[in-house]
């Protein structure tokens, strides 16, 4: 992007028209500021993506007007506001469509110990774009002259793709931490790179960030991790030192490679494993019951795929012979993702569908060439359950060999167990296998009351029912008579 005032003015026309559906309220705001004799700009990240030919529901505005002038300026114009913010300065509001939040500019003053602001108000646009994260996101334009303010060279930034810090990026990161986790998430977004300052700050302060929250850390990881392309964003977190912090599993996969190369870059494995997950996002079949579609961009299954492996560092295993094995892997991911991801605050149904894939992602290599029985294939379906497209995807994701042939095969493979779903779906109703009998039947025919041996009855028919298919009500009676006298003895039940 070149810099001379001329080229300058017509990518200022070109952001200007990417602004155009949100002009009239620009306009309209602008002017009653200025009629109140105030000030107002557009600031950060619509301006940024102005640029970028994106546009935003979502406005921010920074002003010199306090919170109380903001409310008199606005409350007969907005469709609706909000106070939420006001102790930090912002007046929340809607209009139309659009969601438009008022900052008073501000200069505050962190307590670097504990990350909590003493909220101090500006007096200045310049006072306030000094304290934003990003130069490109440090750009403004007042209203409603449309001035472009650009005290930092964020438009020569963006054109780099490069990420520089208005102050000092050590200030700026002591300032708030969770600005390294921003510039991993905006190089996954945006595709931007770090300058060496900025790697050099985080990298020695990455520590800090075990000052912020959970749930702002969380937040950060999963807006880059839902990014079209995540990997270059969590390359610079591992390598800047950021995940040592809150996701120390993900390091951790960059096993030492023996001298004998025994087994491959398990950390490399997995982002492949990442990036190839993310391509089966959308992806659809003629029988969606044997193939669930999913539909991107999917937490669960991004996560699972990333951290599929977490249980290979402790199960590594060389054995006699110059082999390496990992063993329960899976058992032990399984549990390592549960308490990471609660950790982080994650809620519980992801845990639980993220833990649950990372379990069973490798049952299929136990199918073999096609050995598996009906019965193992029901067990399969019933296991992954609602997770069934995702485990589909994870499966087939996880081969990343360079050996065609190998690869080849196993694909073939995988659409074979596939076609055996979709058949025993059409026959059975697959995805929503259940005993002959529910529970009340269970309850009649043995005689029994709702409890512990209701529940061991009704396991042993899904069981029955798992093993051999439908065998009829008639036949699934007997076999539960047969099973409680086996198990219970002596105890009665009604004939």
């Amino acid at each position: 992007m070149p810099n001379p005032p001329s080229a300058r003015a017509t990518l200022l026309r070109a952001a200007v028209a990417a602004l155009a559906p949100q002009l009239p309220v620009l306009t309209q705001l602008g002017k009653r500021f200025v009629a109140a004799g105030h000030e107002l700009a557009l600031v950060g990240g619509p301006v940024r993506d102005a640029f970028l030919g994106r546009t935003s529901g979502d406005l921010d505005f920074t002003t010199d007007a306090m919170p109380d002038e903001t409310l008199t300026v606005i409350r007969d114009w907005a469709d609706a506001y909000w106070e939420i913010g006001r102790e930090f300065g912002t007046i929340g509001m809607r209009k139309g469509r659009l969601v438009i939040e008022i900052t008073t500019y501000r200069s505050d003053v962190y307590d670097r110990t504990s990350r909590r602001p003493e909220v101090a108000f500006g007096r200045s646009l310049s006072e306030d774009l000094v304290r934003r994260d990003f130069t490109v996101n440090a750009m403004a334009m007042r209203l409603p002259s449309l001035e472009f303010v650009d005290e930092h060279d964020g438009l020569a930034d963006l054109a780099a793709r490069r990420l520089r810090t208005p102050a000092t990026p050590q200030e700026s990161f002591a300032d708030d931490p969770l600005r390294m986790m921003r510039a991993a998430r905006f190089t996954a977004q945006l595709g931007f790179t770090v300058t060496p300052e900025v790697y050099a700050a985080m990298a020695a302060q990455a520590g800090t960030l075990a000052m912020v929250s959970a749930e702002r850390v969380r937040e950060e990881f999963t807006k880059l991790l839902l990014a079209d392309d995540p990997r270059a964003g969590l390359a610079l977190v591992v390598d800047a030192g950021l995940a040592d912090v809150f996701l120390p599993e993900l390091p951790a996969l960059r096993l030492e490679i023996d001298e004998h190369h025994r087994h491959k870059d398990v950390y490399e494995h997995s982002l492949i494993v990442l990036q190839q997950a993310i391509a089966h996002e959308g992806r659809t079949r003629a029988d969606d019951a044997a193939y669930p579609v999913v539909k991107g961009p999917d937490l669960v299954l991004r996560l699972a795929a990333l951290l599929h492996d977490v249980g290979k560092p402790a199960t590594r295993r060389f054995e006699d012979g110059g082999g390496v094995s990992f063993h329960h892997h899976e058992l032990v991911g399984a549990r390592l993702v549960s308490k990471r991801l609660t950790a982080m605050r994650f809620d519980k149904d992801t845990i639980k569908a993220v833990a649950r894939l990372v379990e069973l992602h490798l049952r299929f290599h136990g199918y073999g060439e096609g050995q598996w029985t009906d019965s193992a294939v029901r067990r399969y379906v019933t296991d992954a359950g609602p997770l069934l497209g995702r485990l589909h995807a994870l499966t087939r994701s996880d081969c990343t060999t360079r050996n065609v042939r190998k690869a080849t095969r196993l694909a073939r493979t995988y659409d074979e167990l596939e076609e055996r779903i979709a058949r025993l779906s059409a026959q059975e109703e697959l995805a929503a296998v259940r005993p002959e009998l529910n529970g009340h039947e269970i309850a009649a025919v043995l005689g029994i009351a709702p409890g512990p041996a209701l529940g061991q009855a009704y396991a042993f028919l899904l069981a029955v029912r798992l093993d051999e298919g439908p065998i009829g009500r008639e036949a699934a009676e007997d076999r539960l008579r047969q099973w409680w006298s086996s198990t219970h003895g002596d105890t009665a039940y009604p004939q």
